[in-house]
């Protein structure tokens, strides 16, 4: 039975959040209603609770890009009331009303069946950072970046892609180096699979030859800017780059010779509208890793009533470790 109101994080059109009960009419009118369980917080997320960067164009809004729950009703048909499914990506939590609310409801092209051997609370663990993870290496294996091809480099690599893509990359069997400003994290990232670890500023003042000595074979590319263009002249001939931040901007100002004289490809990752087969894919492959290895703190449950405390976090860089958001069971 679907409720009347439910709560969630209610966004007004002064960015000031709240908890709030909000009336189930309000949600669009979509095809498949979801009660949400678990969401995660991701930095778009946090952007859009504090009506930053125009993530979000209209107000009042619910953020959360990622949901994990219960489906209720389905008018298409296409999901059975009581079936556990994902949503990802798409406009969820963008502009359309998302996780971060007990409802929601969306199209049902939007939805993924929750695969065999994951939790909800799992799924959201993993949630965008970790679908974005998942889909560049899946993008580098469209390249023919083997096993024994050589390294490959994630940058980022304490963030919530990075981390997720050092920890997959390893257990698949990939040699990875791991690129961080963040040293107190050396010993997380060894356990989570990293062979080699370096600074990421030592990419950034690397030398301005137009190619310098290659060292990777591949790469997880979560920064961009200047870090992205050194990562380029340093990988492999043959070799592939995944891109898929901007921590340090947007512009990219590199030259054409890693392209044609070594032959590398640049991949672009845009997992929030990735096409529904592959994202059924990638969810199976994030479930028959083993999880259950991650280290103990690389999550925390939270509940609605902390977002406001762990976005502050978020934004002023300090966040440590994902952070999965639990709604009270209804």
């Amino acid at each position: 039975m679907i409720p009347d109101t439910f709560n969630a994080f209610y966004v007004d059109e002064d960015h000031q959040a709240s908890i709030k009960s909000v009336p189930y009419s309000e949600l669009p009118d979509h095809e498949v209603t979801i009660r949400v369980h678990y969401s995660s917080l991701n930095y778009k997320d946090a952007l859009s609770s504090r009506g930053l960067n125009r993530v979000t164009k209209s107000y009042p809004h619910i953020p959360g890009i990622d949901a994990a729950g219960v489906v209720l009703n389905d008018q298409s048909g296409t999901f059975e009331e009581g079936q556990e499914v994902i949503v990802t990506g798409n406009d969820l939590g963008t502009n359309t009303f998302g996780g971060f609310g007990e409802l929601i409801r969306v199209p049902a092209s939007w939805v993924v069946k929750l695969p065999n051997g994951l939790s909800l609370e799992q799924s959201m663990s993993i949630g965008t950072a970790g679908f974005t993870a998942l889909y560049g290496i899946e993008r580098l294996k469209t390249e023919s970046i083997e096993l024994d091809g050589g390294p490959v480099l994630v940058t980022g690599a304490t963030g919530g892609v990075g981390s997720f893509a050092v920890f997959s990359l390893s257990q698949l069997g990939y040699k990875v180096i791991a690129a961080s400003t963040k040293s107190e994290a050396n010993e997380l990232l060894t356990v989570l699979g990293a062979n080699e670890i370096i600074n990421s500023k030592d990419l950034i003042e690397a030398p301005s030859r137009p190619l310098l000595p290659r060292k990777w074979n591949g790469c997880i590319e979560t920064v961009g800017g200047k870090l992205l263009d050194a990562v380029l002249r340093q990988t492999y001939p043959k070799g592939a780059v995944a891109c898929c931040g901007n921590v340090l901007g947007v512009q990219l100002q590199t030259n054409v010779l890693p392209f044609i004289l070594r032959g590398i490809s640049l991949l672009g990752i845009d997992s929030a509208f990735c096409i529904r087969s592959i994202r059924e894919q990638i969810w199976e492959t994030a479930a028959q890793l083993p999880l259950d290895t991650l280290p103990d703190n690389y999550y925390r449950v939270v509940p609605l009533e902390q977002l406001s405390s762990e976005i502050d976090a978020i934004l002023d860089g300090k966040q440590v470790g994902r952070i999965v958001v639990k709604h009270s069971e209804p």
